[in-house]
């Protein structure tokens, strides 16, 4: 008997398994380069990752033991009759290579802050020991060296004028002692201020990718692997919003770090302050923003261009100004030797006037640190310690205080001896001198000095 195939509307099922069978069949067969997963941040990743260290830092703390609290009379009488136990500290950072034939790393300055040691382990395990070569509390940059004969990987820089708002970014660093922990995100917004307890920092790139502790001081990467920032911070009341410098402004401190050790801060030479509605009314000046200048220091770049006091500073290069703190921020983003146009109005009439910047002559600090700091100084020598009977062999005596200044309305001398003036360690007139030029655009600064055989830490405000 024969039967035959029935082709009526029962057999739809079947043909309908009979199709999707095949479909799987070929779907199972292609090949696997049909879904690629070497996405741009992967090959971002595997291009940057061997460039970007974890950094180590080992410091010490001393512990007193004073069972009074913080009171610092207490703490005096209990240092002097009781012995002060060191105990070891260790930061963890990141950082990037720059350079990988000088071996030169970019991190944050406050990584390496008060670091004894400094060691920096590579994403292949090998392990350095690096030397600072400069670094820059202002900026919150600092440039690190490996001494080593083979070249290492570096990264290779990009340009973070062109950051768009939404664009991907990529972030690698060592959150928490996780070694090259990779986020992702979006640029958030461009050109954010940041307020911190003893300054201001401007022009920040605002990202959404995670940076937790540990992140500081690695590298934030556009999609094509470029350097575009250095993460430096998290809004701790916030999870998702973190802050980088853009590494346009970074290079001009990263080549000063390496030259020079310290920033080469150009010198325009303007006292300014800013307008407000009454000396706007004064100056006839409606709905205009702006720094007035105040003063002008004799033979400056300043007074060389033709600026006087009473003039209004409205932008220096493309940056607009309305606040002293826009201005300053302006100025200690160029470098010396370096041409910029300020916007100014005098008599209601705007002009632009160019002007050369320079750097800021030693043989002035003196007469600089009477203005701002209101002290004058001389080296500790035999003739000096007699006269002052002082204890220390190092830093420079006070000799003079200025009345009115805020040194003399805390207590200090003629006689104290000044043996640190921010991050810099006072032996020589030079070095004092040097501090002070460093510090002159500043609103305070940290000193540490000496009266018999006591020390004190005094953050003092600097005069205009």
């Amino acid at each position: 008997m024969v039967f035959l195939a029935d082709f009526g509307p029962q057999s739809k099922p079947k043909t309908g398994l009979i199709l999707t069978l095949v479909l799987l069949a070929v779907v199972s067969a292609l090949p696997a380069w049909a879904f690629d997963r070497q996405t741009p941040v992967v090959q971002a990743v595997q291009k940057v990752g061997p460039a970007v260290v974890n950094i180590s830092s080992e410091y010490q703390v001393h512990n007193r033991p004073n069972p009074f609290g913080g009171n610092p009379l207490f703490d005096n009488f209990f240092r002097d009759f009781f012995e002060q136990q060191p105990q070891k500290r260790v930061s963890l950072g990141s950082g990037v290579i720059i350079d990988g034939r000088r071996g030169f790393i970019l991190t944050n300055a406050h990584v390496i802050e008060r670091s004894t040691s400094i060691k920096v382990t590579l994403q292949d395990e090998r392990q350095f020991d690096v030397r600072i070569v400069g670094a820059d509390p202002d900026s919150d940059l600092a440039v690190l060296q490996i001494n080593t004969d083979t070249a290492l990987p570096a990264i290779e820089m990009g340009n973070s004028d062109d950051i768009m708002i939404g664009e991907t970014i990529i972030a690698i660093g060592n959150p928490f002692g996780f070694s090259h922990t990779v986020t992702t995100g979006v640029v958030s917004a461009v050109n954010r201020s940041i307020n911190t307890d003893d300054r201001v920092f401007h022009d920040f790139i605002q990202t959404d990718a995670s940076i937790n502790p540990g992140n500081s001081g690695g590298p934030l990467l556009n999609i094509n692997g470029e350097l575009i920032g250095i993460n430096t911070a998290i809004y701790a009341k916030a999870q998702g919003i973190g802050f980088a410098i853009p590494i346009n402004k970074a290079k001009r401190i990263i080549a000063d770090l390496i030259q020079y050790g310290h920033v080469m801060q150009a010198w325009i030479g303007l006292v300014v302050q800013d307008l407000d509605s009454r000396m706007a009314a004064y100056l006839g000046l409606q709905n205009v923003n702006g720094v007035v200048v105040t003063q002008v220091e004799e033979d400056s770049p300043a007074a060389r261009a033709g600026l006087e006091s009473g003039d209004l500073i409205t932008a220096v290069g493309r940056r607009n100004v309305t606040s002293v703190d826009d201005y300053y921020a302006a100025v200690r983003a160029l470098s010396t030797g370096e041409t910029v146009d300020f916007s100014t109005l005098r008599d209601a009439v705007g002009k632009r006037i160019s002007i050369k910047t320079r750097t800021y002559p030693r043989e002035r600090a003196a007469e600089l640190s009477w203005r701002r700091l209101g002290v004058r100084v001389q080296p500790v020598d035999q003739r000096i310690r007699r006269q002052f009977r002082i204890l220390s062999d190092r830093g420079v005596v006070i000799t003079e205080v200025r009345e009115g200044s805020h040194l003399s309305h805390i207590g200090v001398a003629a006689g104290d001896v000044i043996v640190q003036l921010d991050d810099q360690t006072i032996g020589t007139i030079d070095e004092f001198s040097d501090a002070v030029i460093k510090s002159r655009l500043k609103s305070s600064v940290l000193l540490l000095v000496q009266r018999d055989d006591r020390v004190y830490y005094l953050t003092v405000r600097l005069s205009p």
